[in-house]
């Protein structure tokens, strides 16, 4: 009697799978600057997606055009004077509309998070995200070292 031989499969490991899917979300960003997608995951379960554009219902920027652009700011300046989320802001938001704790989680993203959005990720109880490519924001990165927040970057 012959067994039929066993074939190995090439499988990602967990970060690779989760930030291919961050990957992916990105993909439905509508800002002109940066795609950026994230996920929120724990227990190897996904709780909740972001990619960064417009608030729902509004005009994106692929519409409108991009403020930040046409005023000349650089990266990593004046997160407020966009009319999109980031996609970190819309995971967290997706999160709480739909009433799923996302505290001791874990959080996948292509983009290094801005300052705002590392706040968000503190007082949301995020224990550790990690993250794709850098961003150019000193105040992001030094309110992650002073926060308990486990930091990796897988590229």
């Amino acid at each position: 009697m012959n067994s039929p031989s066993i074939q190995k499969i090439e499988r990602p490991d967990w970060d690779r799978y989760f930030m291919e899917i961050a990957e992916l979300v990105s993909k439905r960003s509508t800002c002109l600057r940066r795609k950026v997608g994230a996920v929120i995951v724990k227990d190897k379960r996904i709780l909740a997606t972001g990619y960064n554009g417009a608030p729902t219902g509004l005009p994106h920027c692929d519409e409108v055009g991009c403020i930040r652009e046409k005023l000349k700011i650089p990266s990593g300046e004046r997160h407020e004077l966009c009319r999109g989320l980031h996609a970190e802001q819309n995971a967290i938001i997706q999160a709480a509309y739909h009433g799923v704790s996302i505290k001791d989680s874990v959080m996948y993203v292509t983009c290094h998070p801005c300052s705002v959005c590392v706040k968000m990720i503190i007082n949301a109880g995020i224990k550790e995200v990690v993250i794709k490519e850098g961003y150019p924001d000193k105040l992001a990165s030094q309110l992650l070292k002073e926060s308990k927040i486990k930091i990796r970057y897988l590229k």
